[in-house]
């Protein structure tokens, strides 16, 4: 007997530290993920590095808009780490990619919704905020009024988006120094803190399979697309033939 389909279509969660191979993994676990129904991809982390790497790009004033970022992103973790909320604009620089983030979440939830089997690089989580792809801002942080606002509502939207548990989460696991092989322009205390995170997370309790990514890249193909495989086939999927 086939199972029936659930009322939302599959979600697939892929996290990991920099370096692990999400994006490589994503691309495949889609094209397979393919030949069961519509299916697409959704970018669900801060993105930081993205949009400063582009704004670097742009004539004149892009490299001094990358360092303003970071400049804002490295006050921000400086205050909280004191139990101090930031300043009012380092708080609004970093509401923005929480925003710009939300937007996308909602994207994603509208094509599930639509029938789209969803595949996503990373996932947001409330397990370590202020860390990987948790909240910016500290609820508990003592400052300006307005900050704590967009703290209060950036935790909100936080609570909101993990209240959809994945129906798979992918872990990828990787050690420091093959991170930092393979991302050399990051900071190595970052992926260091990524790296110890990584198994620690929980998303809400959903079902996760771990993924030793420094294995040959045909093994962590295989051992993901197996077991998003095994998630698909459970929720009622078959496999197109004509594929």
């Amino acid at each position: 007997m086939t199972a029936s389909k659930p009322a939302l279509a599959p979600l697939i969660a892929i996290i990991g530290c920099d370096g692990s191979g999400k994006s490589t993994v994503s691309e495949q676990v889609l094209a397979m993920a393919s030949h069961y129904g519509p299916a697409a991809t959704a970018h669900l982390g801060k993105q930081q590095g993205n949009v400063g790497r582009s704004l670097a790009n742009l004539p004149l004033i892009g490299k001094w808009f990358r360092r303003l970022i970071e400049r804002k992103v490295k006050t921000v973790n400086t205050s909280q780490e004191k139990n101090k909320a930031p300043n009012i604009l380092p708080a609004l620089v970093m509401y923005a990619f929480t925003l710009r983030r939300l937007k996308r979440f909602r994207q994603m939830l509208a094509l599930r919704k639509q029938g789209f089997i969803i595949i996503t690089d990373r996932f947001p989580q409330l397990d370590y905020p202020n860390a990987y792809d948790g909240p910016s801002l500290s609820v508990n942080a003592q400052g300006n009024f307005i900050v704590c606002w967009l703290a209060k509502h950036e935790q909100a939207a936080f609570e909101w988006m993990t209240q959809h548990k994945p129906d798979l989460v992918i872990r990828l696991h990787v050690d420091i120094d093959t991170a930092c092989q393979r991302k050399p322009d990051h900071v190595r205390e970052a992926l260091l803190k990524k790296v110890e995170i990584t198994p620690l997370l929980t998303f809400n309790g959903a079902e996760i399979v771990e993924v030793n990514s420094v294995q040959p890249l045909a093994q962590v193909i295989n051992e993901t697309t197996t077991a998003v495989n095994n998630v698909l086939i459970s929720c009622g999927y078959q496999k197109n033939v004509k594929s």
